[in-house]
């Protein structure tokens, strides 16, 4: 047993010789007294005291190390095992994964005064976790604020016909915007999309009876031009049959070829118009 305790008293020496060495210079005499005191403490209580100093931090998360409420230098910890002092150091886990949020739909005045409802979803991770932690008090709350206000901010200066037209832009504009701002908390911005906008019913309806009634204006456009071929391919087609008599004919005997080929009860026989001009001269 004194050699298994002689062991454990020399690995958690090397060990907290290490940690005092990665510590704070400026914690005072006071702060030196008691982390060596913590130590002493430490050792007298071997092997039971090493399991209230030895903390692992998953693959996914940073530690950032408190000693006497200083950050310890060398920045966050992890992932992997990490030692601290029980009675001087604290530490606070920081999930480095991204994160998603929604933002809530947001009632915006355009720029041509229409009311618009829009919303929105943000993808954000921690790229600095000592400043995300130092800097600000809550870091998720504050980027989603943030964001609210960015996404009313960037609609306020665009046009309706530019939010339903050039949502990437609008996305990308916001995501410069945020990461931008929360550079300082060790957020990094990585995508903001526009999921969805939503117009007034009044709006809805008259945008659609103008959407209607310029539909049916092209449609009428297009008949106009249609009967506008059609008439000129009629007036070539006159020219032609005019020059060679026998082609009236020759149509005359088409026309009954595609009536006859219906199946139907109806006979016409064709009357040529100089045969009744005659008649009526008598």
């Amino acid at each position: 047993l004194s050699v298994g305790k002689r062991s454990f008293a020399m690995c958690g020496l090397s060990m907290w010789l290490n940690a005092l060495e990665t510590g704070d210079s400026d914690i005072g005499v006071c702060g030196w007294i008691l982390v060596l005191f913590s130590i002493l403490l430490t050792l007298l209580t071997l092997p039971l005291s090493i399991w209230m100093c030895i903390k692992i931090v998953k693959e996914y998360e940073r530690a950032i190390i408190f000693r006497l409420g200083r950050i310890l230098r060398g920045g966050a910890k992890g992932p992997g095992l990490f030692f601290i002092l029980p009675c001087t150091d604290s530490f606070i886990n920081v999930d480095m994964r991204t994160i998603t949020f929604d933002i809530p739909p947001q009632e915006v005045l355009t720029k041509d005064s229409v009311t618009v409802s829009v919303d929105g979803v943000v993808y954000y991770r921690v790229q600095n976790a000592t400043l995300a932690v130092a800097n600000i008090t809550n870091a998720d709350a504050a980027t989603r604020l943030l964001a609210q206000t960015t996404l009313r901010n960037v609609l306020g200066t665009k046009n309706l016909a530019e939010i339903l037209s050039d949502r990437e832009e609008i996305a990308h504009s916001m995501q410069s915007t945020l990461d931008d701002a929360t550079d300082d908390w060790g957020i990094k911005v990585e995508r903001v999309e526009i999921k969805d906008v939503k117009l007034p019913l009044q709006l809805q309806r008259a945008m659609a009876a103008e959407a209607e009634a310029t539909r049916e204006a092209r449609a009428k456009v297009i008949a106009a031009e249609g009967e506008m071929n059609a008439s000129r391919a009629l007036k070539e087609a006159s020219l032609v049959i005019a020059e060679s008599p026998s082609a009236l004919q020759l149509r005359y005997l088409q026309t009954l070829n595609t009536i006859a080929a219906e199946k139907n009860s109806t006979i016409i026989f064709p009357l040529p118009i100089d045969m009744m001009q005659s008649f009526m001269k008598h």
